[in-house]
């Protein structure tokens, strides 16, 4: 018995940074008619719901830190939750300047790392400004990242580390993370973890989706995004 369907959004419903199809909205619209819809993301609300343009959808953002619900009369979110927790800058600048140093990691557009207001941390490989398309052909079986990831890991114990987006490592304050996110969301909702599915794509080693899949909740692996509307229809429509 599936209740709530908790989902990722990049390389899960869509390409990364991109808008959802119509084969996909019109899935996500079938399934709302009778399950709970949860999205569970890496970045803010704000950034998931217009990425979204607006598809009603109740958003959890920042692993956890953010829970926003839908307000059908504005058409937008109200926020629950939006937390934030303090982060050293220059400390963590300082530690990505050195490594980047180490690694010859040196070449990248823009700023060397991202600060967010809630205290998550974006390590962009080859910078803030990079375009999309550099992104995307930097590192898409995600090796590269894997390689080094004990290190960055290690390098940052007060964080979360994932291998996030296309070319960053994303930190999460401990202790969020999507698993934490998830099953806060559940018991806030009187939802079993059993009664949850979540759907994502970045189920492997140091994947923002890998601690919801070790995780006791029912679980859809996701390789290819464009195969996720049929997938999702073949299990629960």
């Amino acid at each position: 018995m599936v209740k709530l369907i908790a989902m990722d959004l990049d390389g899960t419903l869509t390409q990364h940074k991109s808008p959802l199809s119509q084969e996909m909205r019109g899935c996500l619209a079938a399934l709302s008619k009778k399950y709970r819809l949860l999205m569970v993301g890496a970045g803010s609300a704000l950034r998931i719901f217009r990425q979204m343009e607006g598809f009603p959808i109740d958003i959890v953002g920042n692993y956890g830190m953010q829970y926003a619900v839908y307000d059908a009369a504005a058409k937008g979110l109200s926020f629950r939750r939006d937390s934030s927790v303090p982060c050293d800058r220059d400390g963590v600048r300082s530690r990505i300047d050195a490594f980047r140093a180490s690694h010859g990691l040196t070449d990248y557009a823009g700023d060397s790392v991202e600060f967010h207001d809630s205290g998550v941390v974006t390590f962009p490989l080859i910078g803030t400004k990079a375009v999309l398309a550099d992104k995307l052909a930097y590192d898409p079986d995600r090796s590269r990242r894997r390689a080094i990831y004990g290190e960055v890991k290690a390098l940052f114990p007060e964080f979360n580390v994932f291998v996030g987006g296309s070319s960053s490592f994303d930190m999460a304050p401990k202790p969020y993370d999507k698993a934490y996110a998830l099953s806060g969301i559940c018991a806030e909702m009187g939802i079993s973890h059993s009664e949850a599915l979540y759907v994502g794509d970045d189920y492997g080693p140091g994947g923002n989706d890998e601690a919801v899949f070790k995780a006791d909740f029912q679980t859809l692996a996701i390789d290819d995004y464009r195969d996720t509307p049929a997938l999702l229809a073949a299990r629960l429509l």
